[in-house]
């Protein structure tokens, strides 16, 4: 679904020689990315693996998240799927995108549950200055 617009634009391509060599592999490689794509969400943090030949695992602590969102799009609507964005004061990475999944209105709720408890386990308030 991430990938519909690359696919069509690739499959118009690819119907000329010159086009199907390049189209084809780089319509391969992006689905290849979206499936190596993971996310992981625990009581205590939310992890992202992805890589295709390489792998990387990148960790977003839970107490360091200050607002979720949800996103959808008309395009992802129509799937009836969403984005959850997360904004946390994690140096590395500020905002970070759930992308396309099936009820990301839930998903929202409980990391903001998760949050909320891992903020009282930690003893950890976050103050906003203006």
């Amino acid at each position: 679904m991430l990938n519909l617009g690359t696919f069509i634009v690739c499959g118009l391509i690819s119907l000329t020689i010159i086009g199907a060599i390049v189209a084809i592999p780089y319509a391969v490689w992006k689905y290849l990315v979206v499936k190596n794509w993971r996310f992981e969400v625990t009581s205590q943090r939310i992890k992202v693996h992805s890589g295709v030949l390489s792998k990387k695992t990148e960790e977003l602590e839970l107490y360091r998240v200050k607002d979720t969102k949800f996103d959808q799009p008309l395009f992802l609507r129509l799937f009836g799927v969403a984005n959850v964005v997360i904004v946390s004061t994690d140096t590395t990475t500020p905002v970070s995108v759930i992308p396309a999944i099936k009820d990301a209105q839930a998903l929202r709720e409980q990391i903001r549950i998760f949050v909320e408890e891992r903020r009282d386990q930690k003893r950890v308030r976050v103050t906003e200055f203006e």
